[in-house]
């Protein structure tokens, strides 16, 4: 009788173990309500896989070969094509299928003949822009970090997590650099001056274009940079947000198609119905 109810006080234990810790979820996934990218309908997403990108700042790679380019149905597929080495990222075979792919980061597939760059459009979405095989030698980068080393070694470091030794004394922070991914070297770098083109990297005005016009300097706070867009809108933001992409008016990558513009909802509303060939009506 004893151990008869030994047996069942153990049992009665265990059931109450089960139920008061339920298993906790992988690392390896991660809720679509808090993942940046959102292009997923299912409950879960990819977790992208920790690298030179921060969680907020990236798109995994899965997401962008099944769910951007359809050239997969499953994350099966997906994890299929990489294993046969045939997509690229910035030059590189990666093989893992949650890489972390950000901002300015070149996308390539040689079997296909297809390069692809990361940017931002004007709500702030990840979209792929197609660019011809000579824009997908090289990146650009932003200047995050300029200091001297361990035997006056002097380096830089970028915001893709590199690092780059001996560069040009006049490059400084906040401005911009470009790479060349098959030595992997500095070719050249624009200054953070007035009246370069810049993109907007954060913030409400996320994905839009312009010229910088003014930088206000506020000392203990944000500096902040004011900004033209190609049809004379105005806007502010902080000097983080700021990414140089050409000197003067000429960018050196190619752009979305709404170059960077941000319409107003009228606009947009407009455009809609002109697309479906109904009459726009003018309210006075």
């Amino acid at each position: 009788m004893n151990f008869q109810f030994f047996v069942f006080l153990k049992f009665f234990a265990l059931s109450l173990t089960t139920e008061t810790h339920p298993p906790t979820a992988s690392n390896h996934i991660l809720k679509t309500l808090f993942s940046p990218f959102r292009s997923s309908y299912q409950k879960m997403a990819p977790r992208p896989s920790p690298g030179p990108r921060k969680l907020k700042e990236c798109l995994p790679l899965c997401i962008i070969l099944r769910n951007r380019l359809k050239y997969a149905l499953t994350r099966n597929e997906v994890t299929k094509i990489v294993m046969q080495r045939l997509v690229k990222i910035n030059g590189v075979v990666r093989t893992d299928v949650n890489f972390p792919v950000g901002f300015m980061d070149v996308v390539s597939i040689e079997k296909t003949n297809e390069n692809f760059r990361l940017l931002f459009d004007t709500k702030g979405r990840f979209q792929l822009q197609r660019i011809q095989p000579n824009e997908a030698k090289f990146i650009l980068t932003k200047v995050t970090k300029v200091e001297t080393g361990l035997q006056g070694i002097p380096y830089l470091h970028t915001d893709n997590g590199h690092t780059y030794r001996y560069p040009d004394p006049a490059i400084k922070i906040h401005d911009t650099v470009k790479i060349d991914l098959e030595t992997s070297k500095i070719v050249s770098f624009v200054p953070f001056e007035l009246n370069n083109l810049c993109m907007i990297t954060g913030g409400h005005n996320l994905g839009r274009v312009g010229v910088i016009t003014n930088r206000e300097r506020h000392l203990g706070s944000f500096d902040i940079v004011h900004v033209t867009d190609s049809v004379g809108h105005s806007f502010a933001t902080r000097l983080s947000n700021v990414f140089i992409i050409g000197k003067g008016s000429t960018t050196f990558v190619s752009l979305l198609a709404g170059k960077g513009v941000k319409k107003s909802l009228i606009d947009e509303r407009n455009a809609a119905l002109k697309k479906k060939g109904e009459k726009i009506e003018v309210v006075a």
